[in-house]
């Protein structure tokens, strides 16, 4: 026996103990998606042609057995959806050849990645919804030099995300969500060039051996991969290798978003919501022309919409709700679909499909500052009363200037009489001063 697949069934019970030594030839075992439960056989490790080991959906549990070996064959192993607790085998470490894993939606817990480090084939890594703990270890340009894949999604990880995760040259779906992730995002997560336009297109794998044709070996049209995106849960499987995404949702990061994310034009969705994020929206967004879905909502950033999304014409989901955006909304293009829960929680945000009016918005040393209405009334009242002084002002400084001006005679009265004016008063002090003086020299003689 070299191939078995009877998946999708309602076989239950557990699988036999010597299954390896029973079907020492066996390169495919294919048993998702039926009742099976009890443990893992220990034997299996012991197969050496094994290829493709799919125990997916069932009712395993116990400890995965750590006894793999590198046996050149094995290329996927997929255990997901099933009650398996323990850690992830350091053995997994030996199998060089190995280009799938699912491991997601178990009970697994311990410290994540401590033992692999030599995968080099590997393009999924998928161990979403377990119990991991501890932090993303560092890893050098050549750990994971093909993962196209790494799914880490509602685990219990710590610490922040290391600069070394933008060597990840080939990486398209990067899910780090619902941990406890904190510090600020990479600057230098614009190096992700498999989340860009240029990304090598992928080409599956099928194997002949022997002059025969076997079942074809595990590839991109086979692989399922169960993403958020959208607000929906939705799960990809035919069309995986051309989905480009990164959800770094639901932790504790800090800071900014980096200007360099903008650089990732190949990204279809990026979801950054339930976080702490300050900030504007970077300005270059625009140039991320691929975008289906973008989620910033419940943050804090601020500042207005960039008017270069308006340039996102694939963007179909956009909620920036629960932030501190202010301005005007665009009206341009695909911002005249979406409904107002994409900016709920905004007080400052005006315009259609918000109940709240726009003023208008000017440049102010190359940026853009908006006025609302109010704002706009307030000052033009007080452009009115420094227009109505001025008025009064010219009127009665000219009203009595060009009288003096055009008649002489009174020209001359209105001088003789300041003139007067200024003798009387320089009489009445120089009175004043002399009594003063007396009365300061009376008092010194009385005071000897």
């Amino acid at each position: 026996m070299e191939y078995l697949n009877l998946s999708h069934n309602q076989i239950s019970g557990s699988l036999p103990e010597h299954i390896g030594h029973i079907m020492p030839n066996l390169g495919f075992l294919i048993l998702g998606n039926n009742l099976i439960n009890g443990s893992i056989p220990k034997s299996l490790c012991q197969v050496d042609d094994l290829s493709i080991l799919d125990l997916s959906k069932n009712r395993l549990s116990g400890k995965i057995p750590n006894c793999w070996k590198d046996n050149k064959a094995l290329e996927e192993i997929n255990l997901s959806s099933n009650k398996l607790s323990g850690a992830v085998p350091s053995s997994f470490g030996n199998l060089s050849s190995l280009s799938w894993l699912h491991l997601n939606n178990n009970s697994l817990h311990g410290e994540f990645l401590a033992s692999m480090r030599n995968l080099s084939q590997l393009l999924i890594m998928d161990l979403g919804e377990n119990q991991l703990s501890g932090t993303i270890l560092l890893w050098s340009a050549n750990t994971f030099s093909s993962l196209q894949i790494l799914r880490l999604r509602q685990n219990r990880l710590s610490g922040s995300i290391p600069s070394q995760i933008c060597e990840l040259s080939s990486i398209k779906i990067l899910d780090l969500s619902r941990n406890n992730l904190n510090g600020s995002i990479p600057r230098c997560i614009g190096n992700l060039r498999g989340m860009t336009l240029e990304a090598p297109a992928l080409s599956p794998t099928s194997s002949i051996a022997g002059g025969f044709a076997f079942p074809p070996k595990s590839d991109w049209q086979t692989e399922d991969v169960i993403e958020v995106t959208k607000g929906r849960e939705l799960d990809y499987i035919k069309i995986l290798k051309l989905v480009v995404m990164m959800d770094l949702s639901e932790n504790n990061l800090v800071g900014s978003i980096p200007e360099g994310i903008t650089l990732l034009n190949g990204l279809h969705s990026l979801n950054l919501s339930n976080n702490h994020l300050i900030g504007k929206i970077p300005n270059m967004i625009g140039d991320m022309t691929s975008l289906e879905s973008f989620d910033v909502s419940c943050n804090q950033l601020s500042g207005t919409i960039p008017s270069s999304m308006s340039a996102l014409t694939s963007l179909s989901h956009l909620n920036l709700s629960y932030n501190n955006f202010f301005g005007p909304i665009p009206t341009d293009n695909q911002f005249l679909t979406y409904d107002s829960s994409s900016y709920a929680g905004n007080p400052y945000l005006c315009g259609s499909p918000l109940p709240n009016k726009c003023g208008y918005s000017h440049q102010v040393n190359g940026t853009s500052e908006f006025e609302d209405e109010d704002n706009s009334l307030d000052k033009l009242e007080k452009w009115l009363f420094y227009l109505v002084i001025a008025i009064g002002f010219a009127t009665g400084f000219w009203g009595v200037i060009g009288t003096l001006w055009f008649k002489k005679n009174w020209r001359h009265v209105y001088f003789r009489w300041v003139e007067d004016l200024a003798d009387t008063i320089y009489v009445t002090t120089a009175i004043k001063m002399a009594k003063l003086k007396k009365w300061m020299m009376m008092r010194n003689r009385v005071v000897v």
